[in-house]
């Protein structure tokens, strides 16, 4: 498996525009239809090529002058094929070209520089590949206002592209008043070489109290990314538009994982995938999550789709300290496909490199909007997607049910096929992960993140079908080796 992953070509996907600040075009034409926000789920069907009705040029994004975008017209019938088109109607891929790459690092190597954090880099990566197109680098005010309060980005046409999450980056005083006059920076990553350009910049106020309120619904202490990249965090953000020098490795063994959008557009077109439906996680795969997968496949199928894929998607940036760190959920998912729990052939498997905010409904419409670049059409989610315990009161910072609800009402989202999953558990009478039957709820054990990870750390085997058994041996590993380490500490 990482053998095919790693021999993915970065070739542009069948029907997808792939764009670059110089090879983009400033004028836009619709034809078409216009979205109708908050409507039903299944909503504006986009158009395989072969239907398309019109040529797409490209647009500028109307809060960001430096930003390439495309308007695309919607059809009223169903899909018959093809890959939902990217938000704007173009996947934004911020890389400089071979051709310019020396020329822009030697003009990087003399710009005043700007020093990033982890996150920071994170977010960069996600932003080069085209994951929040028609974003086309950090935001500047207007951007940022709208994210904030609106939860999503205005575009020339008057439709709207679902952006939840505000994707800045912090400068403190000393540096802001070092940047008087000055219109690029450079990006300078964790490791010290220079990762990036910023142009037309524009500094801004961070309120930080504004921002976490908003973002999270709380300001109560204990934020798991407030207290990593927001808490101590400069006084003001700088926007501008990117342009990234080289493509962001991370040397970790699992580079040939993180597949852009372009990537994955290429592999799911090169598997002649009709739909592609996503699934996010920042966990360890149980069997009631391969049985979810595995039934979606199958609704998918009956639904008329000939061949649906699944992109298995953990997340690959920040994420809190109690969670199982990404190369060993990365070792449980492999044992997973390995045991055929889930099937190879029409599964995917991917990092997916933003940070984890733990914002809930707010973040969800993230997670969603990603995947949409990257051509899923449809988008599973669960209970409490994207939560966690409030930091101080005991209890669930969201209402479970809140997250797939915002999803099936968020403007910019139309056009994502909403999957709410049925509860799974495990079902005593059958020694397998089914579905929850409440006409006999006495039949089922329900075992919880913590309870998993007691049994792990207490080297406990959980309940036979509960998880394939190389795939619990990952996780009892990690828990085993985590103990050794703070015993020895």
């Amino acid at each position: 498996m990482e053998a095919a992953a790693a021999s993915l070509a970065r070739a542009t996907p069948v029907g997808t525009a792939v764009v670059n600040r110089k090879q983009a075009t400033v004028a836009s034409k619709r034809l078409g239809s216009v979205s109708t926000l908050g409507g039903p789920l299944f909503v504006l069907p986009v158009l395989s090529k072969s239907q398309r009705r019109e040529t797409y040029t490209c647009a500028k994004l109307a809060t960001n002058p430096g930003a390439v975008t495309a308007v695309s017209a919607m059809g009223s019938s169903p899909r018959t094929g093809g890959l939902i088109e990217p938000d704007g109607g173009v996947l934004v891929d911020l890389h400089v070209s071979e051709q310019e790459r020396e020329s822009k690092k030697a003009e990087a190597a003399e710009l005043p520089k700007i020093q990033l954090a982890r996150v920071d880099l994170e977010w960069v990566h996600t932003v080069a590949e085209g994951w929040a197109s028609p974003l086309t680098g950090f935001m500047r005010q207007n951007e940022y206002l709208q994210s904030l309060h609106f939860n999503c980005l205005r575009l020339p046409d008057g439709t709207f592209t679902n952006m939840s999450l505000p994707i800045v980056l912090a400068i403190d005083d000393e540096k802001k008043e070092s940047l008087a006059g000055v219109t690029a920076v450079t990006l300078v990553g964790p490791d010290g070489n220079d990762i990036a350009i910023l142009r037309d910049i524009e500094i801004y106020k961070h309120n930080k109290e504004e921002r976490i309120a908003r973002t999270w619904g709380t300001t109560a202490p204990g934020l798991p990314y407030v207290e990593e990249a927001i808490a101590n965090a400069g006084n003001w953000l700088v926007g501008g538009d990117l342009e990234v020098l080289e493509r962001i490795k991370y040397n970790d063994g699992l580079d040939h994982y993180r597949l852009s959008p372009a990537e994955l557009r290429a592999e799911f077109e090169r598997r002649e995938a009709d739909a592609v439906f996503a699934f996010q996680l920042r966990n360890p795969v149980h069997n009631g999550h391969a049985l979810l997968m595995t039934d979606t496949r199958r609704r998918l199928l009956e639904m008329g789709y000939k061949n649906p894929l699944l992109l298995l998607h953990p997340l690959g940036g920040y994420t809190k300290a109690d969670d199982v760190p990404l190369d060993w959920r990365m070792k449980q998912h492999d044992q997973v496909l390995e045991a055929g729990v889930l099937d190879p052939a029409t599964t995917v498997v991917a990092i997916f490199p933003s940070p984890m905010h733990y914002a809930g409904p707010t973040e969800v419409q993230w997670h969603a909007k990603a995947r949409i670049n990257a051509g899923a059409s449809h988008y599973i989610v669960g209970r409490d997607p994207a939560g966690m315990g409030h930091p101080t009161a005991g209890r669930d910072l969201y209402d479970a049910d809140h997250g797939k609800m915002v999803l099936s009402m968020a403007p910019g989202l139309e056009k994502l096929n909403i999957l709410p999953f049925r509860v799974a558990a495990y079902d005593k009478t059958q020694s397998q992960m089914a579905f929850f039957d409440p006409s006999r709820a006495s039949d089922f054990l329900f075992i919880s993140g913590t309870k998993m990870r007691n049994f792990a750390k207490d080297n406990v085997s959980p309940p036979e079908g509960f998880m394939c058994p190389g795939g619990w041996q990952v996780l009892v590993d990690y828990y085993q080796g985590l103990q050794k380490q703070e015993s020895s500490a």
